[in-house]
């Protein structure tokens, strides 16, 4: 896909990874979030409605879809995160702890 993102967007985006399944041509978007104590990922965490709406967005022109996935560490599983988890789902993303579910995406 060549896309330029100033046709669309007014900044670039750049995700930490992204796998794109052919068979179901769906751009699984991946953002890492990763902590060890409190900080500004708190509120980063936040952000993907945004950004999914950004990168859905930016590949409206094509027959592709958008996953956007975080995956977190243990850290996240802290029940003061509770609502921040159930948001991130209640906005059509996703999170996942650890490791990419390559089962999930290869469907």
């Amino acid at each position: 896909m060549d896309i330029n993102y100033k046709d669309f967007l007014s900044k670039k985006l750049i995700p930490d990874n992204s796998i794109i399944s052919l068979k179901t041509k769906t751009i699984h978007i991946f953002e890492i979030k990763y902590q060890e104590t409190p900080g500004s990922t708190d509120e980063k965490i936040q952000t993907c409605d945004f950004k999914n709406k950004q990168f859905n967005k930016l590949i409206k022109s094509t027959d592709h879809n958008i996953e956007y996935n975080y995956i977190f560490n243990d850290w996240f599983k802290k029940p003061r995160y509770k609502d921040d988890l159930s948001y991130i789902l209640s906005v059509n993303c996703y999170y996942y702890f650890n490791n990419i579910p390559l089962e999930k995406i290869i469907k």
